[in-house]
């Protein structure tokens, strides 16, 4: 076993010869939009993204169903599976097999397999002083999709957010494996501090926010003035907020962004400064929703989390 449960990175590692190892991961969720094929198509696009994040090659998968077949038409349940399965073959990932149970509420999701060489994983421990941070998708999924929920989303700020979210994390992972990087996590239900958190601490280093450059999603800020705020993201600030030193006066707000549970989010890339320009060239070529540096990678200081305001 190279990497395991007790390092919290995005999923495990398994050498079964010197030049192959496994990576394996496992996510499913109750439906963050209405539309069943494009929870399918989310479902799976989250659960491929840690295998991304540690810079390996998904090759196989299994679908993971709950569906309560008494309340929902099973065409439901097929438009759900056909979504992820339109996915896998973006990806060149074989649907094996899977498992269904009856469940009140609907769940779906993958349980994932990737390939990789055992030297050329990316973890959460490897960022070094002097980084830079690059994000590869815009925040807000979280608090957008509790806007769809309650039905008070705007459809283009609804859509802006699904178009985020069904986009996989493989263009940045191979540009990352192709220019080079330190770390690597992917951006899911802790929020961008909580993950920070986890690549600060696993790599014994303190980390700055570039508050301003971080990107956000249409409509997020708006949402969140309207108390639109899923549990969850409060609950993530409530479990950072005394490792981060914020800017004096810093909004709720702002604080609540970057605690925002992504759902599906993206990449965040801890790289050398000499890199930075050729990795965002290349994320770019792949026609990633955005590459932006958001911070950097400072020397361990009293919080592990600096967030700046200009």
């Amino acid at each position: 076993m190279l990497v395991g449960a007790v390092s919290g990175d995005d999923a495990g590692v398994y050498r079964i010869a010197d030049d192959l190892a496994l990576v394996m991961t496992t996510d499913f969720f109750t439906p963050i939009v209405d539309d069943p094929y494009d929870f399918g198509r989310i479902a799976a696009v989250n659960a491929l993204s840690d295998v991304y994040a540690m810079g390996a090659e998904p090759f196989t998968a299994l679908n993971i169903a709950c569906f309560p077949r008494d309340d929902l038409p099973l065409s439901v349940l097929t438009d759900i599976i056909r979504g992820g399965h339109a996915v896998c073959e973006e990806a060149g990932v074989a649907v094996i097999g899977g498992h269904t149970i009856d469940d009140p509420e609907p769940k779906f999701g993958l349980a994932v397999t990737g390939r990789v060489h055992p030297d050329r994983i990316f973890s959460n421990d490897g960022a070094a002083i002097g980084d830079h941070l690059i994000l590869t998708k815009p925040l807000g999924t979280g608090i957008i999709g509790t806007a769809i929920k309650q039905g008070v989303a705007a459809p283009d700020h609804a859509r802006a957010a699904i178009d985020s979210m069904v986009a996989l994390n493989r263009g940045p992972s191979l540009a990352m494996r192709s220019v080079g990087a330190n770390a690597c996590t992917d951006i899911t239900g802790f929020g961008l501090l909580g993950h920070l958190l986890n690549l600060a601490v696993a790599s014994s280093v303190s980390i700055e926010i570039d508050y301003p450059a971080v990107p956000v999603l249409p409509g997020v800020r708006e949402y969140i003035d309207r108390d639109i705020v899923p549990g969850g993201t409060e609950r993530n600030l409530a479990s950072v907020e005394t490792d981060v030193e914020w800017p004096e006066d810093f909004p709720e707000t702002g604080r609540l962004l970057l605690a925002d549970a992504q759902t599906s989010g993206g990449l965040l890339i801890s790289v050398s400064p000499d890199l930075v320009g050729d990795l965002i060239s290349e994320i770019d070529r792949h026609g990633t929703p955005c590459a932006v540096t958001i911070g950097r990678v400072v020397a361990p200081a009293a919080k592990s989390l600096i967030v700046h305001s200009a």
